[in-house]
């Protein structure tokens, strides 16, 4: 099978850009002054979405995408590999044990475009479909499983459905012998991502709701009667409670144990690392909700980012006194001192999750590490025992664990070039695999992974992750990404659709930019709020690195960033576009600026930085991509991605992005395109079809490898 690379004569590294006049896009300034400083706004009219002008321009864009893509001639071919891969097996996760030995599940089998609601009596016991979102009454085919909890006694299933990757999800309760929904369809129940809190005896469950003109904001815990409609539910914790100021972005979850008399409240301040921790008795709770005597025992002074009950004790993850965490017991009922159960080393802890202990009162901690980007497990014994490390099957990520029961505990794993795979693990036993996740049938032999440091702007060391086909080390087509934010780990994953890049010789390469915990918090502040310029700047020395040392070339490396990441490349072919054959910028943070006045933009002060602020502002407006593109510059060629539906980055955020490098590129001699992709289907990514995802995949690397000069892919003259 000739490889792309062998399709790679000279004479066709720089393509002609043939393609049709960009959709006329209206221009009307709007003149902010921030501290003094005038900052201009030509298309601030798109953030009306509502409005049919908008709708009119983003229809119309979306539509000279979708001609455009359709004259690349490989794109269908492409297409047709990237399902052939994702249908070569079957894929599992979200386990959650239900009752003694039922393990929870999604599962997506050749063929599926949404995953399903499985359960399956112990790891190797027999399994059944529970729920088919796609065949969920009122709108068939739209609906997604956002998120789900098992009653303590496994019986019933809250879990969160919604359409069209909005994420918005309505609250039902599914009963598990009958595979039929109760009456409850509790509304704005979108923010219950890790799940809610059942009562022991299965009667009601806390859960997030937030206001019907709200998305993310002033929003409040509320302790449901099962079985009824939503006039079964009262606050007990939250925006709108008396006697206690919240934050607007604050948000709050409530945490059960049933070895505690406790009730622990968590409370997000917006998206900072840092939470604080409430603590009731549950019987002053279930009598008086949101009256009851609720205690605030963590503030975010104490650094702690996770939070356990054990009997009278809280388990906490903190990083006080140390960047890379520690774990420390506190009490809860007055009696006994701090200990500190794991001691700070040069791991970085990233969580932790509780199962049952060898004595009454007393529970094992499983704690996940990051040992130069690969996981480690300790189990720490609340007795006060010595940790114990225990045996992985190979160096990659610990995606989940989740206790068993008998000192047993079920892990998902997977590596840059291992299949997902699951194994249990036990003590100082050697792991066992299980059937959990059926072993993958793709060939994964002919590729490889390997990590180096490359030095950036200030002499930092960065981490990057390169995923190679085996062989000489030519230059190949590269993707390189990277993201930076919140403290967020890009650590090593397999994904099938890879191999469609890497078996005709691509490469994948992942930069580890500052922003993101990679090395530790001090590596999440290293490019917080005015030092954001830094993730920028690595992603760049990255870029570079890969074309000095002969892994890639500027005419075969394309960019890309999502989400935050959207800061990450979009700052980078604003500051070095001659690094870049092309770029996505997908669902991307591009106005800084105006980030804060949308429905997701209060929870993200505390990562970005607020325009309020002068510091604050002067290193947004530096980096912020939309504001920094420059007129007549030699972009690469770029392709932003948007789902109409996006929850957390409007639209128009996309949409300005696109605007203003088709207007700043217009006219230039050579000038490469730039096209807006619009999936009217999808939202921010989560809950998309698989369908959906694989139609973007195709049509993003499509357009790169048509920029890269790929004979297959370049369109008729």
């Amino acid at each position: 099978m000739k490889t792309l690379l062998s399709l790679l004569p000279l004479g066709l590294l720089l393509t002609a850009q043939a393609q049709t006049p960009y959709p006329t896009t209206p221009v009307k300034p709007v003149t902010d002054t921030y501290h003094g400083v005038s900052v201009s706004d030509p298309y601030r009219w798109m953030e009306d979405m509502k409005s049919a002008e908008f709708q009119q321009w983003l229809k119309a864009q979306a539509e000279h995408t979708a001609a455009g893509l359709k004259t690349l001639p490989g794109r269908d071919k492409l297409r047709a590999r990237l399902g052939e891969l994702l249908d070569a097996g079957v894929s599992t996760g979200g386990y959650a044990t239900a009752g003694e030995k039922a393990i929870v599940y999604l599962k997506r089998e050749p063929g599926q475009n949404q995953r399903r609601l499985w359960i399956r009596e112990g790891v190797d016991g027999a399994e059944r479909q529970l729920l088919d979102p796609l065949a969920v009454p009122g709108k068939p085919g739209k609906h997604s499983i956002d998120w789900y909890t098992p009653s303590p006694d496994g019986k019933k299933i809250a879990l969160g459905l919604s359409e069209g990757g909005s994420e918005d999800s309505t609250l039902v309760v599914l009963d598990v012998a009958s595979g039929q929904l109760g009456p409850e369809r509790l509304q704005h129940a979108g923010l219950n991502e890790p799940g809610v809190a059942w009562l022991k005896d299965g009667s009601g469950f806390f859960y997030n709701r937030h206001p019907a003109d709200e998305r993310y904001n002033k929003s409040a815990v509320y302790l449901h009667q099962a079985g009824k409609d939503r006039r079964g539910s009262r606050r007990v914790f939250g925006w709108g409670m008396p006697g206690r100021k919240f934050d607007i972005a604050d948000l709050p979850y409530i945490k059960l144990s049933k070895d505690s008399k406790w009730v622990l409240a968590e409370l997000l301040h917006g998206d900072a690392r840092d939470r604080s921790y409430f603590v009731a008795p549950l019987a002053d709770v279930l009598k008086r909700g949101d009256r009851a005597a609720w205690r605030r025992v963590v503030g975010p002074q104490d650094r702690v980012s996770q939070a356990l009950l054990v009997d009278d004790r809280l388990v906490t993850l903190t990083q006080k006194d140390h960047p890379h965490r520690a774990v420390v017991a506190r009490p809860l009922g007055g009696k006994g001192k701090v200990e500190t159960l794991l001691e700070p080393s040069e791991q970085i802890l990233m969580e932790m999750t509780k199962g049952p202990g060898m004595e009454e009162g007393e529970a094992d901690v499983l704690v996940r590490s990051l040992d130069a980007g690969v996981s480690r497990l300790t189990l720490v014994h609340t007795c006060g025992c010595t940790p114990q490390r225990l045996q992985l099957p190979f160096d990659g990520t610990v995606r989940e664990m989740e206790a068993l029961g008998a000192g047993e505990w079920l892990l998902r794993m997977e590596g840059w070039t291992q299949p997902a795979q699951t194994w249990v693990v036990k003590g100082d036993a050697a792991p066992r695999a299980v059937a959990l996740q059926p072993a993958s049938k793709l060939d994964v032999s002919g590729i490889s992974s390997e990590r180096v440091m490359v030095k950036s702007h200030d002499g930092v060391e960065v981490p990057l992750s390169i995923v190679s086909p085996k062989g000489a080390n030519v230059a190949r087509p590269t993707i390189l990404t990277g993201y930076g934010a919140y403290g967020i780990t890009q650590e090593p994953g397999f994904r099938p659709s890879r191999l469609a890049w890497l078996e005709q010789g691509g490469r994948f390469a992942v930069c580890h930019v500052r922003g993101g915990g990679e090395l530790g918090e001090a590596w999440h502040q290293g490019a917080h709020i005015v030092n954001k310029q830094n993730t920028v700047s690595d992603m760049m020395a990255c870029a570079k690195y890969l074309s000095d040392k002969g892994y890639s070339s500027p005419q075969l490396l394309a960019g890309t960033g999502g989400s935050a990441g959207g800061i990450t490349i979009g700052g980078a072919i604003n500051q070095a576009p001659q690094l870049f054959a092309a770029a996505q910028i997908a669902v991307g943070v591009s106005d800084m600026l105006r980030m804060e006045l949308t429905p997701n933009g209060p929870p993200n002060i505390a990562e970005f930085g607020t325009v309020k602020n002068p510091a604050h502002f002067k290193a947004m407006y530096a980096v912020s991509p939309y504001h920094n593109v420059k007129d007549g510059q030699a972009y690469p060629a770029v392709i932003v991605t948007t789902g109409a539906n996006d929850p957390r980055v409007d639209a128009w955020m996309p949409a300005k992005q696109a605007a203003r490098l088709q207007a700043a590129t217009s006219g230039r001699p050579g000038a490469k395109p730039v096209w807006l992709r619009v999936d009217y289907e999808a939202g921010h990514g989560m809950g998309s079809s698989v369908a959906s995802q694989l139609d973007e995949q195709a049509d993003v690397w499509s357009f790169f490898l048509w920029q890269m000069g790929v004979p297959a892919y370049q369109p008729a003259k």
